[in-house]
């Protein structure tokens, strides 16, 4: 009886000290899984979110999970294979292209526009530089407003923005400040286009997209992708009536340069480790492609070229991009420090992916 006690006692000693040093050493990577589940789906349940989380250590995928509809009417639920907008992540599949050229020695990032669009219409805008474009820094504008608006649908390749914008000037001095500008990446497209020989859409397919794996992903035009059964419908806020409604009518005629093309969770992953194992580009230009340049007005947070790089107070140092239009929100995150990779993507209105890459994050990095 005497030794049962001993060895209880021992017992109650051995689970003190695994207590004592899970506080110490905070939550297991397991705990917190199980906390961003039950966030999720309390979120799922309030109806706040409707798409995929996927989350991965070191390359492989640790969860991944689907909620909501991708087809509200005909309760079609998203799954792990659902298709969502991406929105402006397609920069990052831009600026990807661009190295490539860079790296192959047939575009210069010091050279101008004028350089490669022999006949834009706009001498000084033909003045600013590749670099510049990736940046943000050029003054080039944005193609979202009532010119986009009147003309969506006869948008239907690169080519048609320039026929449409290339008479406008400048914003502010090139390099003198970053502007966010969706206009400087259709315009980053058409020299991918014009250097290459092939389409924007060939070539991202050809260079990117098929040596990644990624089969799901594309630009294909609205009226051809439409009958997709694994396409989600991008639906916008809440009318007075507290109903959602499909957002298609803001849809651009196809993804461009600058985004709007569709892909899965699963499909970024495979970007994202295809990239980082330099399939895609060598380690000199994978690095060029990712570090931050130039300063945003969000502290802490550079912009490089297609990605933006995040660095915390305490130095941990995060790349990605995300997107966001009526209908659509998504985010790409990786984390080189951690090894985690965070993918959501959304068909409902931003911050939908948003709140949800927040919360993630801050379970996955706190002590």
């Amino acid at each position: 009886m005497k030794k049962k006690r001993t060895i209880l006692k021992s017992l109650v000693v051995i689970v003190m000290i695994l207590f004592v040093m899970h506080l110490q050493h905070g939550y297991s990577q397991s705990d917190r899984i199980e906390t961003i589940k039950s966030e999720l789906d309390n979120r799922n349940k309030e109806d706040k979110f409707s798409g995929v989380v996927l989350i991965a250590k070191d390359g492989k995928v640790i969860f991944q999970q689907a909620y909501g509809y991708a087809d509200r009417d005909n309760k079609r639920p998203c799954t792990a294979a659902t298709k969502f907008r991406f929105g402006s992540m397609g920069k990052m599949f831009t600026g990807v292209a661009i190295m490539q050229l860079v790296q192959a020695g047939k575009v210069n990032l010091e050279d101008s526009i004028g350089r490669y669009l022999t006949d834009y219409p706009n001498k000084e805008v033909s003045k600013v530089t590749i670099h510049q474009l990736l940046a943000h820094t050029g003054g080039t504008g944005d193609v979202f407003g009532p010119g986009f608006e009147n003309h969506r649908l006869e948008l239907k390749e690169l080519k048609d923005y320039i026929a449409l914008y290339g008479t406008r000037g400048l914003l502010f001095t090139p390099g003198s400040r970053h502007d966010y500008s969706n206009y400087g990446y259709i315009l980053l497209g058409r020299i991918i286009e014009v250097v290459s020989g092939k389409s924007y859409d060939r070539y991202v397919r050809d260079h990117i997209f098929t040596p990644a794996g990624m089969n799901s992903t594309d630009n294909l035009p609205e009226n051809i992708i439409s009958s997709d059964t694994n396409i989600a419908i991008p639906y916008a806020s809440r009318n007075p009536m507290n109903e959602f409604r499909p957002a298609t009518e803001f849809l651009p005629y196809r993804g461009t340069s600058a985004g709007g093309g569709y892909t899965t969770a699963g499909d970024l992953m495979k970007f994202n480790n295809a990239l980082f194992s330099h399939k895609l580009l060598n380690q000199k230009y994978t690095e060029m492609l990712t570090a931050g340049k130039v300063n945003t007005p969000m502290p802490g947070l550079k912009y490089a070229s297609g990605f933006e790089e995040r660095i915390t107070p305490d130095g941990m140092r995060s790349i990605g991009h995300g997107g966001g239009a009526p209908g659509m929100n998504g985010s790409f995150t990786t984390c080189p420090d951690t090894g985690y990779t965070i993918i959501v993507l959304a068909n409902q209105d931003p911050p939908a992916a948003d709140e949800i890459v927040r919360f993630i994050t801050m379970q996955l990095f706190k002590p």
